[in-house]
């Protein structure tokens, strides 16, 4: 979505890869993926907003992953690796990923999954391969390490690096020699799953933009602590001399939380990144636009301020904030890597200084429709208070459907919603959620982007997280045939309504 482009309005649908129907238990980069992008393109869609795609770790959160540059295995699709020869159909059948098909049962994909996978690696020729070899090289700055974390994750029985043997987790040559040496094909595997990974994700990419789709990817602010980047890197962040975090990150108390939110990720050290040119956040960003057109940064207001807490507190109670690095990140950026679109995730309490980056940076913020119907108090989520230089959602991941959610809010918050509307009430679940959708589109801001499970009118049963709960989350699947043509029909209609067909 470029900044300089005032009269162009377009729209979007926000559905996680995972969420994505077929029979492998969690969506692929396979044929549901490609019928997807057929089903945007008939619905005059413009982007296609996914999560994360790093492989997740405990509690299968996109936004805790076991590196910030690797992708997740779940995603590599065995239709297109039988087609390579690498799978027989029998082999990809023999499996069971899960019964339920809207639902994702994690445990059942971490016992299965790996084992096919093993499988077609068994077949692949490394040596032979020259876009494997080139891969390897091209992305060796985070893929060594990588491949060598997952292996010897394994060799320690899953458990994060700061429970291994001392010598190895501190990362001695001698160690690092001997286990590389011992784990050798397991370190192979590793790389060749994310070889797949990259080329089924490149396959499917550059069909969409040829669909005149583009992809807007999803980067977590933070990594997590049992990650390849903190092992290989821990001067990026603020450890101790034993190599454990000083501080981690989260939210302060609020109405919503009276503890706060803890999510344990550690803190950058700004003052090491600044003083190399933040070399290390300009990779992860030029990596990220290898892989999509638009980025959503997450939590953006950490680069102006962080809340910062001390490790080992169990709440998130007695944290601080604490000054970020500001713009003088993004322009290194800019310098590096010229003007990219990014979208700024603004979301929460948001303080002038903030607000100042932001608009100093140029991109544009979130607006989220849920957020509007206070009754207390005017709100800068209502519509009529947007800029076009924003990005309208009625709600993200982290929010219920809308189906879900007007109910649940307080009498005096859905009388000024259906004032707004200049509604008595709805017929039904899809008149209701239809009349949320239309008033996203209708506004001002120049991108719109709809859940998928908005445009199908689902209830609670649809919502993808619960923020600050383990269990229960990002299970969500879309059923087989649910964004049918004559919904397709009903959203370039809509989309042609509010001047947002390009």
């Amino acid at each position: 979505m470029k900044k300089d482009t005032k009269a162009v309005r377009e729209s979007g649908i926000l559905l996680p890869i995972a969420s994505l129907p077929g029979k492998y238990g969690i969506g692929t980069f396979g044929k549901a993926a490609y019928d997807f992008v057929d089903m945007l393109a008939e619905a005059g869609q413009r982007y296609w907003q996914i999560l994360p795609l790093g492989p997740t770790s405990y509690g299968d959160s996109p936004y805790q992953s076991f590196s910030t540059f690797a992708g997740n295995p779940y995603f590599i699709d065995p239709d297109l690796l039988i087609e390579e020869g690498l799978l027989t159909r029998k082999e990809a059948d023999a499996y069971d990923f899960g019964k339920k098909a809207d639902q994702i049962d994690y445990l059942k994909l971490y016992n299965s999954r790996f084992k096919m996978l093993k499988k077609a690696f068994k077949r692949f020729d490394a040596s032979g391969d020259r876009g494997y070899r080139s891969f390897k090289r091209r992305n060796s700055f985070w893929l060594d390490d990588y491949a060598l974390y997952m292996a010897i994750k394994n060799h320690f029985g899953g458990k994060s690096y700061i429970s291994w043997a001392e010598d190895i987790r501190r990362r001695d040559k001698k160690a690092l020699d001997i286990y590389s040496a011992k784990y050798g094909e397991d370190v192979e595997f590793y790389c060749f799953l994310q070889y797949e990974f990259l080329k089924q994700w490149s396959g499917l990419k550059k069909y969409a933009n040829k669909k005149g789709i583009k992809i807007i990817g999803d980067i977590p602010i933070y990594v997590a602590f049992d990650s390849a980047d903190t092992w290989a890197g821990p001067q990026l962040f603020q450890f101790d001399e034993k190599g454990y975090p000083v501080a981690v990150a989260g939210c302060p108390p609020d109405a919503f939380s009276a503890t706060g939110q803890l999510w344990g990720n550690p803190l950058y050290d700004w003052d090491y990144h600044k003083k190399t040119g933040y070399k290390w956040w300009i990779r992860r960003i030029k990596h990220c636009f290898l892989l999509y057109d638009v980025l959503r940064v997450d939590h953006f207001r950490a680069f102006d301020e962080y809340y910062s807490i001390p490790y080992g507190d169990e709440t998130a109670e007695f944290g601080k904030w604490v000054k970020g690095p500001g713009y003088d990140l993004f322009a290194a950026i800019k310098k590096e890597l010229g003007d990219l679109d990014i979208i700024a995730e603004d979301l929460g309490y948001i303080t002038e200084s903030v607000i100042r980056l932001v608009k100093r940076c140029g991109y544009p913020g979130m607006k989220i429709l849920q957020f509007a119907f206070d009754s207390r108090e005017d709100s800068d989520y209502l519509p009529h208070n947007y800029t076009a230089n924003s990005v309208c959602y009625t709600g993200t991941h982290d929010n219920d459907t809308l189906v879900g959610w007007f109910p649940a809010l307080k009498p005096a918050d859905r009388k000024m919603a259906l004032s707004y509307l200049n509604r008595d009430g709805f017929k039904n679940d899809r008149d209701l959620a239809a009349s949320f959708v239309k008033l996203a589109e209708s506004s001002v801001s120049r991108l719109c982007i709809i859940p998928m499970q908005d445009h199908l009118a689902l209830d609670a049963r649809a919502r993808i997280n619960y923020p600050s709960t383990l269990g229960g989350n990002w299970v969500w699947r879309m059923k087989e045939g649910a964004f049918s043509h004559a919904l397709a029909k009903r959203i370039k209609e809509m989309t042609k309504l509010y001047g947002r067909l390009t």
